[in-house]
């Protein structure tokens, strides 16, 4: 069994998944702020629903990036000290192409999309080779939102995490361009992110926990404390 963690998105949570991809079982849920101290007792409350002890897990598969600068860190720090604990292997995953994976059968580029802050969006490109294998055609990059329409020129197929939202901006920006998956596809669940780190397990094609790093496209907003510490009297 596998335990796969999902914090680089709103939309975060976990997947308990076999050796052979069936669901376990998956907790999946959107919260602002505020989410991950909900991790470990959503892992003690999908174990015990199985009847099943920790020891049972045999490797994690962590999504990457890029996303939530706080949720990544967190999420990484999560799976490589369970697996320090455990002693079984940290695999992780990329969080756009976890997204795009989400789109079994396209005849066009897939799009995964993952909001930025400053006016931008997270994305890269990926084509299902002979109709199956997923293939990267773009790195990941963080474009501007009016910067989509120099980018991406032919037809290609959207994927996101907020549908009702990102939607009307692609549609905006790219006009026929956008093709949208149905809007029950969108929104990376950890059962995704879980199915691609099955592949490398199976390989054994495991990642060093001390040389896994969060997937950042460009540097963390640090804004300034607006009440600064002040020195004291001796």
């Amino acid at each position: 069994m596998i335990l796969a963690i999902n914090t680089s998105t709103p939309q975060f949570g976990l997947a308990l998944l076999d050796e052979e991809g069936t669901i376990l079982s998956e907790y999946f849920m959107f919260q602002e702020k505020g989410h991950f101290g909900n991790l470990l007792p959503a892992l003690h409350f999908m174990l015990s629903s199985l009847n099943m002890d920790i020891q049972k897990i045999r490797a994690i598969v962590a999504a990457t990036g890029p996303g939530s600068f706080t949720g990544l860190r967190v999420g990484l720090s999560t799976a490589k000290g369970l697996c320090h604990a455990l002693e079984i292997p940290v695999i992780g995953v990329s969080s756009l192409k976890a997204l795009a994976s989400q789109l079994s059968q396209s005849d066009l580029p897939i799009v995964p999309i993952l909001y930025s802050r400053k006016n931008e969006f997270f994305t890269a490109c990926f084509i299902r080779d002979h109709g199956t294998e997923l293939v990267r055609t773009m790195k990941d990059q963080a474009l501007k939102i009016d910067d989509l329409a120099s980018v991406f020129t032919e037809p290609c197929y959207f994927i996101g995490t907020d549908f009702p939202n990102q939607s009307k901006v692609l549609k905006r920006n790219l006009g026929p361009v956008a093709h949208l998956a149905n809007a029950v596809n969108w929104n990376l669940r950890p059962s995704s992110v879980g199915a691609l780190g099955l592949i490398r397990y199976h390989s054994r094609k495991f990642d060093d926990p001390l040389a896994l790093e969060p997937v950042y496209l460009r540097p963390p907003d640090i804004r300034p404390n607006p009440f600064p510490a002040t020195a004291q009297n001796p």
